[in-house]
């Protein structure tokens, strides 16, 4: 009987555990290695928009997650005073792309991957380094503290200051600082009652959004150079900055406690890869192409990637060509909004308000358009696969 085809996974995130199940229901042996302690996700909620959530699907678990949709009736950009610039509501944004917009938390996610994995399968506390990529007449191979792996496919998946990147592309500069960094807490906020919203001030952003287990997720993000931290504790410096702003904003900071706020600088891959591969080795999600955060695509790209190579294994070329420019023209437009929601100068901050605001009276979903040709996505494969003459509808 011939062997399975093996596939080892460096990281045990979102990308990593979505690109091992769906390899796995492809029929390959998978290995994953991850080494935190425990595959406790590190941050607070993520947006899954319709592209993902089809991916999704490829591995069974679309509707389940569809089923954890919160955000219902309106929501919108609004100004720090509570001046609605543009509207849209949830309705029209399922009408638009096929499907709802989910905000779950991260564990949530990953427990739901982690469950279509064989017992075994993920290995914590497991260090991993990238030996050798492999090629078409060697296998690639892993080096672990408890000896090297060879493996068909390796699968990179370690995030946003990728080791197994500069393994492989050596001369390419790697992440850089975009310029803000974030804050996002996920706790309850009892009488808290508000229409899902993003506010954008100056140099700064906010975003409210329900969760469907009664939770408020939130999240910052201002312009600071790199590394710095409050001199008390986050919360202090998220009252500082957000406190006065409009409701509910006063409302979550009061209800967080200092423990609830994670803080991030973020960072973006902001000269695209050669490729996404190398011999029988592929990067995925942060690894390939780390993005900013102001589209909300980075978990979302990522899921795409892993169903995508699940298409690919045996060509990693081809998957390359699919991921690669996609990725790239959407690292690029987050690069762009995050000029445009992060302004500092005031005359510039009106302009865009007041544009805004006009162009959403002429069309009323303003903001929806931008994720055309994203959220729209369909996968490779059934269901939904795409073809060349069109996408087959749901």
């Amino acid at each position: 009987m011939p062997q399975q085809p093996r596939a080892v996974v460096i990281g045990g995130g979102i990308a990593g555990l979505t690109a091992a199940a769906a390899l796995h229901l492809g029929g390959r042996q998978v290995t994953v290695l991850e080494r935190a302690p425990s595959l406790d996700p590190v941050g607070a909620a993520i947006s899954l928009s319709p592209n993902a959530l089809r991916a999704l699907d490829v591995l069974g678990i679309g509707d389940r997650i569809r089923d954890l949709a919160a955000w219902q009736g309106e929501g919108g950009l609004r100004s720090p005073s509570g001046r609605w610039i543009t509207r849209t509501d949830a309705a029209a944004a399922a009408e638009r792309f096929g499907g709802p917009l989910v905000l779950l938390h991260r564990a949530t996610l990953i427990d739901s991957l982690a469950a279509l994995l064989p017992p075994g399968t993920v290995h914590t506390a497991a260090d991993a380094r990238l030996a050798d990529p492999g090629d078409d007449h060697r296998p690639a191979r892993v080096s672990t503290p408890d000896g090297e792996l060879e493996a068909d496919l390796v699968v990179a998946a370690d995030g946003v200051h990728s080791a197994v990147r500069r393994t492989l592309f050596p001369a390419h500069p790697g992440a850089v600082y975009a310029g803000f960094t974030t804050w996002r807490v996920v706790i309850p906020v009892p009488g808290a009652e508000f229409a899902s919203h993003e506010t954008w001030g100056r140099g700064c952003l906010w975003g409210t959004h329900p969760l469907k287990d009664g939770r408020v997720y939130a999240y910052a993000a201002a312009v600071t150079p790199p590394g710095q931290r409050a001199a008390d504790d986050e919360k202090a410096e998220l009252l500082r900055r957000f406190g006065h702003w409009h409701d509910p904003i006063p409302a979550v900071i009061a209800a967080a406690r200092p423990e609830d706020v994670l803080r991030h600088d973020v960072h973006h891959i902001a000269q695209s890869l050669p490729a996404h591969h190398r011999g029988r080795t592929v990067l995925i999600g942060d690894a390939a192409h780390a993005m900013p955060p102001t589209l909300g695509q980075g978990g979302n790209q990522a899921i795409e990637d892993a169903v995508v190579l699940a298409h690919h294994a045996d060509d990693l070329a081809a998957h390359t060509a699919a991921r690669l420019p996609r990725t790239t023209a959407i690292a690029r437009q987050a690069v762009r909004t995050a000029r445009l929601d992060m302004l500092r100068n005031r005359a510039g901050i009106a302009l865009r308000d007041n544009a805004i605001a006009a162009l959403s009276r002429i069309s009323p979903n303003l903001l929806l358009r931008g994720f055309d040709g994203i959220a729209d996505w369909r996968p490779p494969q059934p269901p939904y696969a795409a073809v060349q003459s069109g996408t087959a509808e749901r």
